[in-house]
């Protein structure tokens, strides 16, 4: 009986061997396949990235294109309105001294013009003083001579 026994166990033993060995095997398959499955996952993610990357790159490239697109275009703009921004700068230079002496004209103006108002008027008053001599001496003129045409004419 002790080696039946014996036997016995051994095939026990070997049993429980063989469904460890089994277990094993199975527990490495399971581990093969997750393997597998996040090497595919994996793969996966790596080309949606490649297409996206491949698409920011075509973006990228559009967008340079329209950027130089956008820097020959502003060029020609940026020189013409340089150009002129200069012609202006060169005519306010040229402005300020005309202001400048077309201020000094105008006070001239004013003041030859005040002065001319002024002697005008001075003018006036001689005229109207001129008028009232000559008027008083036509007056005492004109009695002068009535006075010497009446001691004319009564004769004693």
């Amino acid at each position: 009986m002790g080696s039946m026994g014996s036997s016995g166990r051994l095939s026990m033993e070997e049993n429980e061997e063989e469904k460890e060995e089994e277990s094993s095997k199975f527990d490495m398959a399971t581990f093969e396949a997750r393997e597998e499955e996040i090497e595919r996952k994996k793969m996966e993610v790596k080309e949606k990235i490649e297409v996206q990357l491949s698409q920011a790159e075509e973006e990228a490239k559009r967008l340079t294109q329209i950027w130089d697109e956008l820097e020959v275009m502003v060029d020609p703009m940026r020189k013409e309105v340089g150009f002129i921004r200069k012609k202006i700068d060169m005519v306010n230079r040229e402005l300020k001294p005309l202001g400048l002496t077309c201020q000094k004209k105008e006070k001239e103006y004013k003041e030859a013009l005040e002065s001319f108002n002024e002697k005008n008027k001075e003018k006036a008053q001689l005229v109207t003083t001129l008028v009232e001599l000559l008027t008083e001496s036509e007056k005492l003129r004109t009695m002068k001579l009535e006075e010497l045409t009446k001691n004319l004419e009564a004769k004693p």
